[in-house]
């Protein structure tokens, strides 16, 4: 009986203390699915750490933390699974708490149907909003409006009535499929698993009958056959096989598929699991699939249907979750996973934010933690994917910080951005090997990087002066000097700041092609863009100079007043003032200006290229 029930995984989620985990322990409770030991736990734990008086407090069988228990609040997302005669269920119950929305999001994730519970005496929140809006971003489209803690206003239809309509006004164009409203006492049980007296106007059904008989598409099986390969699964020479589990569709022995990325075709073979092979695998399956044909295969790859392939695209249209706690700043590097891949991606641009109270567009330049937006990004490499959605599975996917290794965003693709077809780089006969072998010279950037008043220009300046009377082409760029012109548009906010090192580095790039020595004098306080110089460049190219001062040193000196006038408030986002600065962990040449003099660092400078071949 229990193989032929059907699955179903929801969510509860709402606004702080609107009664998620209480929700929950009641459903166990009153479906019988408590055992004695647990329930004696409760009853102590309850005494200890409970809010309902002298009675059990159902939400201390949700959240497990200590935190937890001790704030009266869930922190982590709570898996349960359970069963009735009629269906077998996994509820996630996910916190209310705003800073802990990704947390909401990643149960959301896999979910079906969402529980949005809402208190009766405060009415819609904006964190009920806030919810609401993910689980339509992340393809929830079956919502329970739980309009719980209806005791607390004497079980009042008018005030039910008001939230409900407020809810669907609010929700309409979010997507959803279906919307129940149900009043509910989490804590007394009123229409948690059976109709409440206290509600005699309300002809709907309990919480329990509605989840076991609620149709929810689930329609993976039935969408275009995606196979992310895990492993490759390679024991010994006789047998090489590709691991992973059925994303969506179906596949059987027999049957002609491709590889995404090169659209080589094959055909499956053997369908390999540990009881042994199967005529047919579905989507959700993990299995080992053996080809008839050689074909190059790696982990990250993804074998398709071939009558019904993805999308493949470097360049995407996304909604932005951002949960780093560092804001996301178009034009940086982030590390992108979708399904089983990994490439380096870049935000180029946030097109705009989304008002969480209303679903409304917003002009933003860039997410804070837990703000929604609509993003462009450019991929490393072409990624496989299918719309959101069309396919969750194959359209989500995240984005982790490069050097925190953090998970800073999740993100759901709407389509692939098309490049116009008539831009192509041009290559010329004359390139950059032929201008440094006509300057005798190897082309090289030497960014400079401190605070402001360590001493950059100072040495650049120095050091362009030996370069040259020693025959160099070189030039220098010089962070002022292009906010007077190139970057005039751009401020000082951290969005701007990485906006102006990357226009910098292209502007050097080009200047390295024309055969020159280039010396880059910025601030640059990040560490994550001087490392996509690096990359830009190619670190055989690339000499991190740090100029290092310490900060009393750059104010006492204050050669251009910026410090006089930052700490009088008239310059915010100041470097080492308003803003930080992230010092080089291991520059290729450090330089301490409070101890040594200008010259002395010019030649440190100097020396350094000799020892790389440059004569100077």
């Amino acid at each position: 009986m229990s193989a032929r029930r059907d699955l179903l995984r929801f969510i509860t989620c709402g606004s702080v203390d609107d009664g998620k985990s209480t929700l929950i322990g009641r459903l166990l409770h009153e479906c019988g699915l408590i055992f004695e030991d647990t329930y004696a736990a409760l009853s102590r734990d309850s005494r200890r750490h409970g809010t309902t008086g002298g009675e059990i407090d159902f939400a201390l069988l949700l959240d497990g933390l200590e935190a937890e228990r001790q704030q009266g609040i869930t922190i982590d997302v709570a898996y349960r699974y359970f069963a009735t005669p009629r269906r077998s269920f996994i509820v996630a119950d996910t916190p209310g708490h705003e800073q802990y929305t990704r947390n909401m999001a990643t149960g959301a994730s896999t979910a079906s149907l969402a529980i949005i519970l809402v208190d009766a005496s405060k009415g819609l929140l904006p964190q009920s909003k806030r919810h609401s809006l993910i689980c339509s971003l992340l393809g929830i489209r079956n919502i329970v409006l739980a309009v719980n803690k209806l005791d607390l206003v004497a079980f009042d239809r008018l005030q039910f009535d008001r939230i409900a309509q407020e809810y669907r006004e609010f929700s309409g164009s979010l997507g959803f499929r279906e919307i129940l409203p149900i009043p509910l006492s989490a804590r007394l049980g009123d229409n948690v698993t059976s109709p409440s007296q206290n509600t005699p106007w309300y002809q709907g059904p309990s919480l329990l009958q509605h989840l076991e008989e609620v149709e929810v598409l689930s329609d993976h099986a039935a969408k275009p056959f995606r196979f992310p390969v895990q492993w490759v699964n390679r024991p010994d020479a006789s047998f090489r096989g590709f691991s992973g589990t059925v994303a969506s569709g179906r596949i059987a022995a027999g049957q002609d598929i491709r590889l995404a990325g090169s659209g080589r075709a094959a055909q499956v073979q053997r369908i390999v699991t540990a009881d042994g092979d199967l005529p047919e695998a579905i989507a959700g399956q993990a299995v080992t699939l053996t080809l008839g044909d050689e074909i190059d295969i790696a982990r990250g790859d993804m074998l398709v249907a071939s009558e019904a392939p993805p999308e493949i695209a470097d360049q995407i249209a996304a909604d932005i979750l951002w949960m780093g706690a560092e804001p996301m700043l178009p034009g940086r590097d982030y590390l992108l996973r979708i399904s089983q891949e990994w490439t380096q991606a870049r935000i180029t641009s946030l097109r705009h934010g989304i008002d969480v109270n209303t679903g409304n567009h917003i002009a933003a330049r860039t997410l804070q933690m837990n703000d929604l937006g609509l993003c462009h990004l450019v991929t490393l490499k072409p990624i496989a994917f299918d719309s959101y959605g069309e396919n969750r599975a194959t359209g989500g996917f995240i984005l982790v910080d490069r050097f925190t290794h953090e998970t800073v965003a999740a993100g759901m693709i709407r389509h692939a951005l098309r490049r116009a077809s008539n831009i192509h780089i041009a290559n010329f006969t004359i390139d950059r090997a032929a201008r440094a072998e006509r300057n005798g010279q190897r082309p090289m950037l030497l960014w400079f990087t401190g605070l402001s008043g360590s001493g950059k220009s100072t040495i650049a300046n120095l050091v362009e002066q030996a370069l040259f009377s020693a025959g160099r082409h070189c030039y220098s760029l010089d962070g002022d000097n292009l906010r007077h012109g190139l970057n005039r548009d751009l401020g000082f906010t951290a969005a701007d700041r990485v906006e102006n090192i990357r226009r910098a580095g292209e502007v050097a790039k080009l200047m390295m092609d024309a055969g020159l020595i280039v010396l880059a004098s910025f601030i640059s306080p990040f560490r994550a863009d001087r490392q996509m110089l690096r990359e830009l460049i190619g670190a055989q190219d690339f000499l991190e100079i740090h100029v290092d001062a310490p900060i009393e040193t750059c104010m006492a000196r204050d050669p251009k007043g910026l410090y006089a006038k930052a700490k009088a408030g008239l310059i915010p986002n100041f470097t080492g003032l308003g803003s930080p600065y992230e010092p080089p962990e291991t520059p290729d040449i450090l330089l301490n200006t409070g101890e040594a003099s200008a010259e002395d660092c010019a030649g440190r400078v100097l020396a350094a290229l000799r020892q790389r071949g440059i004569a100077c």
